[in-house]
């Protein structure tokens, strides 16, 4: 990926999907009645809005139409993804937290394989910054999950 404005149109796809799911990680643990965890996805999710106001900013946009060939998912869709057993209001608390670890662990991947394979020093840059903030991401879920195991 060597557009700045592929890269940023892939990120701005990606953090509005983990918002999203970290919306229906909320929802979930709400109904479930762990209002704790819920609260603590409520503030990931205000974190991936953050970033994709970042994003959008960089741009100088808000919106931004996918790239001509679309966009360049390994598994064909974004790495933020809940994948195929989604999420319901029956999900515990341990599964929860190993999907949006499972998920954030993707993102910082799909931010460093662009980081490290990209042509253009500002997408490498730009790309190696936004994997910090998804490893910032997973290691306060894997300290939410320490924390509930004890």
């Amino acid at each position: 990926m060597d557009s700045v404005r592929v890269f940023l149109s892939h990120a701005i796809a990606l953090e509005s999907a983990a918002a999203l799911r970290y919306d229906d990680l909320a929802a979930a643990m709400e109904t479930q009645g762990s209002v704790e965890v819920a609260r603590f996805f409520e503030e990931m999710a205000g974190y991936c809005r953050l970033h994709l106001k970042e994003a959008q900013t960089r741009g100088g946009f808000r919106q931004l139409q996918p790239p001509d060939q679309g966009y360049e998912w390994r598994a064909g869709e974004s790495p933020e993804e809940a994948g195929w057993e989604g999420i319901d209001g029956f999900m515990d608390v341990a599964t929860a937290l190993a999907l949006a670890l499972s998920c954030e662990e993707s993102s910082e991947a799909y931010y460093r394989r662009i980081a490290d394979e990209s042509g253009d020093p500002v997408v490498r840059k730009m790309a190696a910054e936004f994997a910090e903030e998804e490893a910032g991401h997973a290691n306060a879920l894997r300290l939410r999950i320490q924390a509930s195991a004890e």
